[in-house]
């Protein structure tokens, strides 16, 4: 193990981040660039090494928290990466945007602050990028089989980059004309700058994945005609139907869903526009919906000018302690400030919006909301609690309720889906189909980054027994596992 001593020895330390009034001008990820390696061997010192370490079950990728933490501690960055690219093909991605129920589960936990686990996972993988130790690993041989990614986000990327080591000849198809899915276009460059995609993308490459952007399967190409092309398809589409808010108002100019205003923001920092064509700047912006979405949207309307900013959530706000339903090592629903909330903007619980306001020429002005509350444990409206606040620019960050149904994909291979309109699977992450498989948000329902590449690895493993007869990949998941409530 790591210091016997550590976490007697030293409290936890987080990421610095840039000052607000500094990173509001860019689009730069927040965090203070290498603030965390000086610090990263006494926050991994903190890992005790558990007997039975609950950081593996709260992680669904079940990652090797112990194992690296104490590379970390000795600073053996290639044993540490090693370790940590064992059960996890994009530690970049998570170590930046999962977050993280493998500290919720920390035993040290319990009665003091967790081990900094993401920011030591971070610290291991960009560490490993500046040093050249994270190589291509291309297959010694092929074998001859073909398949078909339908995706490319983490769920898409994870189950190609497998099922190419393992031999196989892949091909991902993105209906969007970059690589990356929400990776790319959801999540905003100061969470995440797109270069850690880039690069990745590249690695993946070198090994032989293919990629086809600017394909939408079920539209642009037959499922079927798909299907006869390869020897097996995985669909990792995602779970794109964005949920709706049908209250009058709701045609007005200037309220859209996050998914059509967040790829814009960052199709600027990739040079195709100038200026976003959906701008906050010094407008009156209105986020409904208290999620991450909703937060990502909060730090992009910060960062385009707007006069204001106001996030509207229809549950009360989350304690800032444990509550007695959701005891440790179980992932909590605790009051959070992201970064962007960090950089001002209101944040109003508890209310509902009942309408929108426009002017003569069609444009969003002012919405109407009213406060709820539980009655027999229902959200009711509180009678006299009804005002309007001014919205410009309205974004809805309210969730997702499946998987694309308009653009013929599921209809066209002929799914089944379960009772919560995903696509069905088997323990094999199969569908009906002999043949197509389904990972992540499609089959899954919308959740975390860290479900997706799980998921993504478990379906290459069940793609891959399909093709060959047997699978030396891993598969840290089944589909109706559900590590520690998350």
């Amino acid at each position: 193990m790591a210091d016997p001593k550590g976490f007697l020895n030293h409290g936890r330390e987080v990421a610095k981040s840039r000052p607000v009034d500094v990173r509001l001008k860019d689009w730069n990820e927040v965090y203070v660039p290498g603030s965390l390696l000086p610090i990263i061997s006494k926050q991994a010192s903190r890992c005790m090494d558990c007997g039975i370490p609950f950081c593996h079950n709260g992680c669904p990728l079940g990652n090797l928290i112990p194992e690296w933490n104490d590379y970390a501690y000795r600073e053996d960055w290639s044993a540490a990466s090693e370790r940590l690219h064992a059960t996890n093909n994009f530690p970049e991605f998570t170590g930046r945007l999962c977050p993280a129920p493998c500290e919720s589960a920390c035993v040290l936990g319990i009665n003091q602050p967790a081990v900094t686990i993401k920011n030591v996972e971070v610290s291991i993988i960009d560490k490993a990028w500046d040093e050249g130790t994270v190589a291509p690993q291309a297959p010694e041989r092929l074998s001859g089989k073909t398949v078909a990614v339908i995706g490319s986000g983490p769920a898409g990327l994870a189950a190609a980059q497998q099922l190419t080591r393992a031999g196989h000849t892949v091909a991902v198809y993105e209906r969007a004309d970059r690589i990356g899915g929400l990776l790319r276009y959801g999540i905003p460059e100061f969470k995440m700058e797109k270069r850690h995609i880039n690069r990745r993308i590249e690695q993946m490459r070198a090994e032989g994945t293919r990629f086809r952007t600017g394909i939408e399967i079920g539209r642009d190409l037959k499922a079927t005609d798909l299907k006869k092309r390869y020897d097996a398809v995985v669909i990792a589409a995602g779970a794109t139907t964005a949920r709706d808010l049908p209250v009058p108002g709701r045609e007005l100019k200037g309220v859209y869903q996050a998914m059509e205003y967040l790829p814009l923001a960052n199709k600027v920092q990739e040079g195709d526009y100038v200026t976003s064509p959906i701008s906050a700047e010094g407008k009156h912006v209105v986020v409904i919906g208290g999620g991450d979405t909703g937060a990502d949207c909060v730090g992009t309307a910060h960062r385009q000018g707007a006069a204001s900013v106001t996030q509207l959530e229809i549950m009360p706000r989350p304690g800032e302690d444990r509550a007695p339903h959701q005891p440790w090592p179980t992932f909590p629903m605790l009051y959070k400030v992201t970064s962007a909330h960090e950089e001002g903007g209101e944040r109003v619980y508890s209310v509902s919006t009942t309408h929108f306001e426009g002017d003569e020429d069609g444009n969003v002005q002012w919405l109407h909301l009213t406060e709820v509350e539980f009655v027999d444990g229902k959200l009711t409206p509180k009678p006299g609690t009804e005002r309007k606040i001014p919205a410009q620019l309205v974004t809805l960050a309210m969730g997702f309720t499946g998987t694309d149904r308009e653009n013929g994909l599921v209809e066209q291979f002929g799914l089944d889906l379960d009772e919560r309109g995903n696509i069905a699977r088997d323990a094999d992450f199969q569908t009906n189909v002999p043949g197509v498989f389904v990972a992540g948000d499609a089959g899954r329902g919308q959740s975390l980054i860290v479900w997706a590449i799980a998921e993504g690895r478990s379906a290459a493993r069940g793609c891959d027994r399909f093709l060959t007869g047997a699978s030396e990949l891993p598969a840290p998941i089944k589909p109706t596992d559900r590590a520690l409530m998350v």
